[in-house]
């Protein structure tokens, strides 16, 4: 039996947070999907008056630095960004990409159900995350440097350019 991890999200501070796709599969291949889910961080974000200090979305999974003004918001938020992605994902692979649709149940869930939380007390601890998370493309073999991703939050942390998001800088 699995024990349920506990989600500390009363005290205000930044979480760090990881979730992957179901079965880790690589449905973030098209950069139009990629982009799709940009646009729900950046939706529930605004919606739930949330700030992103970084993010990196991956072919497999996702990592983002993120903090919210009201306590006990962390899993409603993670939740509704899953499930609204999820659903505008399939609808995008049906209509755009079918050859996904043959090697996957669309029947099947999107994300895993569960993510991975940190929480982040401090700068020093923010900027390791962020330096790892935007590292990721580059260990991965994706690009030679992190400010080459187009979908993470390296490129306005490095260069100021935009990603698509508000990117908050560290205190």
């Amino acid at each position: 039996m699995r024990s349920k991890r506990k989600v500390f999200d009363a005290e205000g501070h930044a979480h760090f947070v990881t979730f992957s796709f179901y079965r880790r599969r690589r449905l973030l291949d098209d950069d139009r999907a990629k982009g799709i889910v940009i646009h729900f961080l950046a939706e529930q974000l605004q919606k739930i008056e949330g700030a992103c200090i970084g993010f990196v979305i991956m072919p497999d999974h996702v990592h983002a630095l993120l903090h919210f003004k009201q306590k006990d918001m962390l899993s409603h938020f993670i939740q509704e960004w899953k499930r609204r992605s999820s659903i505008q994902l399939k609808v995008f692979m049906r209509d755009h990409i079918p050859s996904y649709v043959v090697a996957i149940d669309l029947d099947e869930p999107i994300w895993q159900p569960r993510f991975y939380d940190f929480n982040v007390f401090s700068g020093a601890k923010a900027k390791e995350k962020l330096d790892y998370m935007h590292n990721n493309p580059v260990k991965n073999g994706l690009i030679k440097k992190a400010e080459e991703w187009a979908y993470g939050s390296a490129r306005w942390r490095l260069m100021r350019r935009s990603v698509g998001i508000e990117i908050v800088p560290l205190d």
